[in-house]
């Protein structure tokens, strides 16, 4: 019995193919890369509290301001405050990393291949 290889494998065309994959995996690979730059740049903001905590975070993931309202400051109960802090953080975070996912999601085609971002 002789093996079949599929349409194009024959007289050197399996070479071809492949290069072309790693082509288009590379291009892939760059504009992941590309989109990944411009999302760090982007800012996330979230509030807590009904407005009283406002944190700003970069795609990088990074806290660039936090605003806290004067009347959410009370000495008796900096529990509070601190919940209200990491709320907002969070929220802006998980913001950033969703955007993240979909972008680089859209770029992919949803082929997930580990170390490609």
């Amino acid at each position: 019995m002789k093996a079949r290889l599929p349409k194009g494998f024959n007289n050197g065309g399996g070479q071809q193919n492949i290069q072309q994959l790693a082509r288009q995996a590379q291009k892939m690979q760059e504009e992941m890369d590309e989109a990944s730059k411009e999302l760090e740049q982007k800012e996330y903001t979230a509030t807590a509290g009904g407005g009283q905590v406002t944190a700003v975070v970069t795609g990088a993931l990074e806290i660039k301001s936090l605003e806290i309202s004067k009347d959410v400051v009370d000495p008796e109960d900096i529990e509070m405050l601190s919940d209200l802090v990491i709320a907002a953080v969070n929220e802006a975070i998980r913001e950033a990393r969703d955007e993240k996912a979909s972008t680089m999601d859209k770029i992919s085609g949803g082929l997930n291949v580990p170390g490609l971002f």
